[in-house]
């Protein structure tokens, strides 16, 4: 066991930062007096202490992490977190560790899925909680931690590499790591303060425009309110959600390259990005129609009004809601949820398979075509101008694989525990997209408390899969990992 007390010193670093995030809405509580004060103390307190204590028990193990190890941290970090995450809840709210665990989680992987109703009677620091998780998981714990335990002298490339998604794995914006997190830390932030003066400006007071900031920016969708943005019932404050839905939605590297570079020409230059807002775009203009023509609203304005809010939300798997569109005909709310497992970017804050795989895929699909019809014929899978080794595309094929059997064997299971078909695939679906709502039983109208202990810990899990891209998580539950 001693081989893994590097991993352990660097997690209790994590967690003795991730316990000094809690300051925030510590110092929230105490200035609204909203009475969860003793719970932030406690939290604050065994968070940091346990973090302590796991670090002065491996103080003196400084050797450097294996890409092994990488992995191994990954895995611990956004299962081990949720569990100081939940704890202001279960000590304020009397919530079970089941409910405290799927909200933690559900914050942390940006999924945006609740299982508490009367979120506008919740002490105001305990929902500044809530959203603060989803902008903390957006880009990524770890990748703070690489920006900040270099200064500790512990370096971060494997865990960066093991954590971050698609293409970023095997490019770097800047030659040290841990400048490469800071950079997209610096453009998240920057980002993160207009869209807060956005929401502002749009009408929101400035508590509502931090936390849903917080949640707009991590695609994670969780509101003060459970009428969620129905409650504000504002097509200003939807144009500013949308735009920065749409922004979260792209990669960050790419917006880390236009604002370094001071050009535009990145984002003209990314197949990803154009066909993100291709596809998007395209779906709101034509589920508008869609609802125009089937009147479920009187006019094609009030029918684009909310195609667009909802349609976006849903495909940059946010999960805000400013109506029930689960009411709408079953074609267009069917339609948003697919688009929930593809369209957002690889290094966005967005969940699914993310554009450049489905890319990937479709161009695979087109090949084997005209392999059919021409066997000898050479014709290399290409993004943009780069061409694609063989390793590139039997890796995205494993994934998408991989993706469609946990789908699969995960809606079985939710099935077979009593769950309809509509609920269960939803349920899944929403919860590996990292999306929040589903159908059905936990529609946009409702949420996930209608799940039992054990269907709840099937949609955690999923939760966890979906925001560590299966592989991560999955390599270290194989045996091989584990031998010497």
């Amino acid at each position: 066991m001693q081989r893994y007390y590097p991993v352990v010193r660097v997690l209790s670093m994590v967690i003795m930062m991730f316990g000094l995030t809690m300051l925030v809405p510590w110092g929230v509580s105490w200035a609204m007096h909203d009475g969860a004060e003793s719970a932030f103390d406690e939290a604050l307190l065994l968070t940091i202490g346990t973090g302590a204590g796991l670090w002065y028990a491996t103080r003196k193990e400084k050797r450097d992490l294996t890409i092994r190890d990488g992995f191994l941290m990954v895995a611990l970090v956004w299962t081990v977190l949720p569990v100081y995450a939940g704890l202001p809840l279960v000590l304020q709210l009397n919530a079970s560790f089941t409910a405290a665990y799927f909200e933690a989680v559900s914050g942390l992987t940006t999924t945006g899925a609740t299982v508490f109703a009367g979120l506008d009677k919740l002490p105001v620091s305990i929902n500044f909680w809530r959203c603060q998780l989803v902008w903390l998981g957006g880009m990524g714990l770890i990748v703070l931690a690489v920006a900040i335990l270099p200064l500790l002298g512990i370096g971060g490339r494997q865990m960066f590499k093991a954590e971050t998604p698609g293409p970023m794995k095997d490019s770097k914006m800047t030659p040290r790591m841990a400048e490469t997190a800071k950079g997209l830390w610096v453009v998240y932030a920057l980002i993160s303060i207009a869209c807060v003066l956005g929401y502002r400006w749009a009408g929101m007071t400035w508590l509502d425009a931090i936390m849903h900031m917080f949640s707009t920016m991590g695609l994670g969708g969780f509101s003060s309110h459970d009428a969620s943005f129905g409650y504000f019932d504002s097509p200003a404050i939807e144009a500013v959600s949308i735009l920065f839905m749409l922004i979260a939605g792209c990669n960050f590297a790419t917006h880390y390259l236009v604002l370094s570079g001071r050009s535009l020409r990145p984002y003209a230059a990314d197949p990803e990005a154009r066909m993100f807002l291709l596809v998007t775009v395209g779906s709101v203009v034509g589920i508008a129609i869609f609802l125009a023509v089937n009147g479920v609203y009187p006019t094609f304005s009030e029918a684009l009004r909310f195609a667009a809010f909802n349609v976006v939300s849903i495909a940059t798997t946010t999960g805000y809601a400013n109506t029930d569109y689960a009411l709408w005909p079953p074609f267009a709310p069917l339609w948003m949820l697919f688009l929930s497992s593809f369209a957002t970017s690889a290094g966005s804050t967005g969940g699914g398979i993310k554009m450049i795989r489905a890319i990937v895929l479709y161009k695979q699909v087109g090949r084997e075509l005209t392999r059919a019809m021409h066997p000898n014929a050479v014709h290399p899978v290409k993004i943009g101008s780069e061409l694609l080794p063989p390793n590139i595309l039997f890796a995205v094929l494993a994934f998408a694989f991989m993706y469609m059997v946990c789908i699969v064997s995960m809606t079985l299971v939710l099935s077979f525990s009593g769950l309809d078909i509509i609920t269960a695939f939803s349920a899944v679906v929403a919860s590996i997209n990292n999306t929040g709502p589903g159908l059905g039983q936990v529609g946009p109208a409702a949420n996930f408390a209608v799940l039992s202990d054990f269907q709840t810990w099937v949609c955690t899990s999923a939760m966890l899969i979906g925001r560590l891209e299966i592989f991560t998580l999955l390599v270290v539950l194989t045996p091989a990992f584990w031998r010497k």
